[in-house]
């Protein structure tokens, strides 16, 4: 081999063995409480999360202000460190504790319950020195719904948390909770005492945590780990049953709302939150939670997170849209025919595209957060469309639907709105 190539060869090696060792010294993370305020310290400097939940792309995410991103398990989670590391930003990694609502886990069973403690402690002791990692989240909603106090799961969540404190003497840990319902504050602040830091997945009632925490007698500081709009569990809904989803725009003042008023306005006992959900998912429906659509158009929820992580708005803002309405009614029989209309504007006086879409109805509202299959659109009820209306012949089959309607910019910037609708079962002839 020549001295070239040997030379070439060991500058190779070495460049592998800097990335493999690159990780390998972690960025301490600390809680600090100075009469009665807490802080968190990363690297010994004040760290405010300004972050998102989700698998959306990260560098958008980074340019839109953001410094930390949410996953809620350890599978796939050293490609995210790596890709936040490179960004400048951070990840909250979950640490995923099974719920026994889906029937195949009970923590009644020590050997379930100890397999699963070795899996944390695997995962662990695999990412635990990654400088991205900012903290641990130890299980999200295991505690299930309702009164959420069973002292089995709970039980589960400190021990998780102490083999971390034994392990990561550099990260602090957090376990999340379905809203501060029922026995969740005593649990978390007063009889899981290896864990330093309660995250609150909270959408209706984000706004309040803060008032909601200093009541319930929470001695920890918090993050909201979820927020967004009102969920399809908390909203009005019509005469069938089925939820009114808040425009984008009216979501888009909703989260900004909430984050003023549960970390800007609560300093001391937030430690920042995450938006929920940076990407697109079917629940509810297929834009309920998403802070981009599934073809990546930023909404306006992007435009106001964005002035609030980084103090500035984006340039050029998504369009705006009010409630879309319908003509003669929502109720309609089989075959009926409807006018929907709605009102959209560009803030930068933009042409604007608008497409019009009908689906079945998921009627799944649960609380949750399961995955749902997207449901698609039903050809041939939108008859023609013009300007900012639509003729729509509804289905002949009864039953309960629901009408979208998509507004783009030339830039790619979107805004959404919907309206469920009803197909009556024809009158029964004498």
């Amino acid at each position: 081999m020549s001295k070239c190539r040997a030379a070439q060869v060991l500058l190779s090696v070495g460049l592998f063995l800097l990335a493999s060792t690159a990780h390998a010294e972690p960025v301490p993370v600390e809680l600090r409480q100075v009469d009665g305020q807490w802080e968190l310290l990363r690297d010994g400097e004040p760290y405010l999360i300004r972050g998102a939940g989700g698998s959306g792309d990260l560098k958008r995410l980074a340019a839109a202000g953001a410094n930390s991103i949410r996953v809620w398990h350890t599978d796939g989670a050293g490609p995210v460190l790596d890709a936040a590391h490179a960004l400048g930003m951070t990840v909250a990694v979950g640490i995923w504790l099974e719920h026994e609502r889906h029937g195949h886990f009970d923590y009644s069973d020590e050997k379930q319950v100890r397999e699963q403690w070795e899996q944390a402690r695997a995962a662990v002791l695999k990412f635990k020195d990654h400088p991205a990692l900012l903290l641990w989240g130890v299980g999200n909603e295991m505690e299930e719904f309702g009164s959420g106090d069973d002292p089995r799961i709970w039980a589960a969540v400190n021990d998780v948390a102490e083999m971390i404190k034994e392990l990561d003497p550099n990260h602090p840990t957090m376990t999340v909770t379905a809203e501060l319902g029922g026995g969740r504050i005593e649990w978390v602040h007063q009889r899981t005492p290896a864990i330093d830091i309660h995250g609150v997945n909270a959408y209706g009632g984000a706004a309040s945590i803060a008032e909601r925490m200093r009541k319930g007698g929470a001695t920890k500081p918090y993050v909201i780990t979820e927020f967004g709009p009102r969920g399809p569990w908390e909203s009005k809904t019509t005469d069938w049953d089925a939820p009114i989803e808040q425009t984008s725009t009216q979501k888009a003042d909703f989260y900004r709302q909430t984050y003023q008023k549960s970390v800007l306005d609560s300093p001391g006992m937030a430690l920042g939150a995450y938006a929920f959900l940076w990407g697109n998912k079917m629940e509810g429906t297929a834009t309920w939670f998403g802070m981009l659509l599934d073809d990546g158009s930023k909404l306006g929820v992007v435009d106001a997170m964005t002035e609030l992580w980084s103090g500035e708005a984006p340039a050029d803002l998504a369009p705006t849209i009010e409630p879309v309405t319908v003509s003669p009614a929502s109720t309609v029989l089989p075959g009926g025919e409807v006018l929907a209309t709605v009102a959209v504007s560009d803030p930068e006086g933009e042409s604007i595209s608008l497409r019009w879409a009908v689906r079945p109805e998921s009627g799944d509202y649960a609380t949750g957060g399961d995955f749902r299959e997207a449901i698609p659109d039903i050809e041939g009820v939108v008859m023609e469309a013009s300007g900012l209306s639509a003729k729509l012949r509804m289905p002949d089959k009864p039953g309960a639907y629901r009408l979208f309607a998509y507004a783009r910019d030339p830039a790619g910037n979107a805004a959404t709105a919907n309206i469920p609708l009803l197909v009556k079962e024809p009158p029964r002839s004498q």
